[in-house]
């Protein structure tokens, strides 16, 4: 049983920052892509960020430049750095961990989401 623990959200003024942490735990042999997602009310979910095995990263157009990805694999755990936040950042970002749980067999791992809200 794979289990994924966000932590770090809350509400910060426009341009400031904020780290969040996402770590899993559970029978894990190895995990491939790290991500974060986020959701606004009445929006769909969409990709924030997104990092590789090797550390390869990708960004949402609307976050390059503020934001940054990393992870520590020895410790199963993606970070996401948000500088100069906006109020439309304001949402609840979810991580997502494609985590080998067995020899061929790939579990798509959420965290529970955590709110980050960017209000004066």
């Amino acid at each position: 049983q794979v289990q994924l623990v966000e932590s770090g959200g809350g509400l910060v003024q426009p341009g400031g920052s904020l780290r969040l942490s996402c770590v899993a735990s559970g029978t894990i042999f190895g995990i491939n892509t790290m991500g974060w997602y986020r959701q606004a009310p009445g929006k769909e979910r969409e990709l924030v960020a997104s990092i590789t095995r090797p550390g390869n990263t990708n960004y949402a157009d609307s976050v390059k430049g503020r934001f940054t990805i990393s992870r520590d694999n020895a410790k199963n755990t993606v970070y996401l750095q948000m500088t100069s936040l906006k109020p439309e950042d304001t949402a609840v970002y979810y991580c997502n961990m494609g985590i080998l749980i067995a020899a061929t067999s790939t579990l798509d791992a959420w965290g529970q989401g955590t709110l980050v809200t960017v209000s004066s």
